[in-house]
């Protein structure tokens, strides 16, 4: 059964690449730094299975350790300069986007048609298809514009440590927000919001769930993991069991709250950080700064949003 083993064993070696190119950069003066924190990671998708919680736990204290004591510095990949750049892109045009656009054509045939067949996880068709079109277009994009074997792999080792260590939180973040549901942390926000907030305001429960929803994802950077919590402690409770709240309304504006959030945090690395990374911006939080007015005024219109469609009477 072809699933989430793929997906992980595919991510597990190309960061294992990742750690062994870092290893063999003379340019770069923390690269053993640089190749144990990669090497490490791709322990975790290949091998995290069998750790255990211990085992995991250890590595990630590992992984914080070395980004934590400034070991990760940025290398110098052997790949195309910027005036190579600039000539394959008057050679291309725009068919530089083809391999690109190659990715989310894939992953939308593959989700629909994948689920089909017996050999493929039904619940994980979308991943596998995401892991094989990464794969169709690298090969695409080395057929096409004529690159070195390595490239996509210095490539992707290059993005990977001018994002650093923020490139791991997304998942470390989705997880935490899994611990802190477990451990009761939505009660306890409920119990706190139904004694701060006052129980004859509807607007003003409204307006806490909506708040809560952004300031927990700027502080967990996933709008995912911020959900069950405020929604089981807030939304559940107040807004929907006291105050008569459509589920559906309430629900679909409180997520949308939460990506408000979402806007405004580096925490969200891939949204935030990795696209400053890419367009090598002198202010990495240049993204967030721009973001910033709109995530504000949009949090301001769900809470008017939500006080207005999600009640009936």
């Amino acid at each position: 059964m072809i699933g989430l083993p793929l997906v992980y064993l595919l991510a597990g070696l190309m960061f294992a690449a990742f750690a062994v190119l870092s290893a063999a950069d003379r340019e770069n003066r923390k690269r053993f730094g640089n190749a144990a924190f990669w090497g490490l990671f791709a322990l975790s998708f290949l091998f995290g299975d069998r750790f255990g919680d211990l085992g995991n736990g250890f590595l990630a204290l590992a992984l914080a350790l070395i980004a934590g004591t400034g070991q990760l510095g940025v290398g110098a990949p052997k790949t195309t300069s910027p005036a190579e750049r600039e000539s394959l892109a008057a050679t291309y045009g725009a068919r530089l986007f083809i391999p690109a656009l190659v990715i989310p054509v894939m992953v939308l045939v593959g989700s629909l048609t994948l689920k089909r067949l017996p050999f493929v996880d039904p619940k994980q068709a979308t991943l596998v298809s995401l892991a094989i079109a990464a794969l169709v277009a690298a090969i695409l994009a080395k057929a096409m514009f004529r690159q070195p074997a390595s490239a996509p792999l210095q490539e992707g080792r290059r993005l990977m440590d001018l994002v650093g260590w923020a490139a791991l939180l997304p998942q470390m973040l989705a997880a935490l927000g899994a611990v802190f549901a477990l451990a009761g942390v939505g009660k306890t926000i409920g119990e706190l919001a139904v004694q701060l907030t006052p129980v004859d305001s509807r607007f003003a429960a409204v307006a806490a769930y909506c708040l809560g929803m952004a300031v927990f994802t700027v502080m967990m950077g996933n709008a995912f993991a911020a959900f069950p919590v405020m929604t089981g402690g807030i939304a559940l409770p107040l807004v929907i069991g006291h105050f008569g709240g459509d589920p559906a309304v309430v629900c679909a504006i409180g997520m949308l709250s939460g990506f408000c959030g979402t806007l405004l945090t580096p925490l969200a690395a891939n949204f935030n950080l990795v696209p400053a990374a890419l367009l090598q911006l002198k202010d990495r939080y240049a993204v967030i700064r721009a973001q910033a007015p709109t995530a504000v005024l949009m949090l301001v219109v769900n809470v008017v949003l939500m006080n207005a469609l999600a009640f009936h009477k």
